[in-house]
C-alpha cells in the first residue's frame, strides 16, 4: 500500500508543518488585536497619573498660598516629585499671573516623541477649572 503524504505512520508522534502554521497565524491574528488595546491602556493610565499630579500639585499650590502668600513659580518650588510614568511622558510647566487677585495654571504638555502625544495639554487652574474637561 503506497504512503501518502499526509498520512502518518503508526506510533509517529509530533505535528505536520499545516498545524505549526495555523498555530502561528492563530498567535499573530490574536497579537494584532491584543497590541494596540494594550498601548492604549498604557496611554490612559499615564494619562491617569499626570492628572492625579496636577491635582496635587495644585493643592500644594493653594498650601504654599495660604502659608506664604504667593505662589510657587516652578515645579521645583512645590516639593513635589512627579511619578515615573508622568515625568517621562509629560512636561509640566507653571504660569503664575500675579495681579490682584493672583493666580496659578499648571500645565501637562505631552512629550511629542512618545505615545502619549496624541493627547493635548492637560491644565488645571487657581480656580480648580480643568482642561480639557471632557478628558478628567
Amino acid at each position: 500500500m503506497p504512503r501518502s503524504l499526509t498520512m502518518r505512520r503508526p506510533g509517529a508522534a509530533g505535528f505536520t508543518l499545516i498545524e505549526l502554521m495555523i498555530t502561528v497565524a492563530i498567535i499573530v491574528i490574536l497579537a494584532s488585536v491584543a497590541y494596540p488595546s494594550y498601548t492604549a491602556y498604557l496611554v490612559r493610565s499615564n494619562r491617569a497619573a499626570a492628572q492625579v499630579y496636577l491635582m496635587e500639585a495644585a493643592q500644594k499650590q493653594s498650601q504654599i498660598m495660604a502659608d506664604s502668600r504667593s505662589y510657587a513659580t516652578t515645579v521645583a518650588d512645590l516639593g513635589l516629585t512627579p511619578p515615573a510614568a508622568v515625568s517621562s511622558r509629560y512636561t509640566i510647566a507653571i504660569a503664575v499671573a500675579e495681579g490682584p487677585p493672583s493666580s496659578f495654571t499648571i500645565t501637562a504638555a505631552p512629550i511629542l516623541t512618545g505615545p502619549q502625544r496624541r493627547d493635548g495639554d492637560l491644565t488645571i487652574n487657581s480656580a480648580g477649572t480643568r482642561t480639557p474637561a471632557a478628558k478628567w
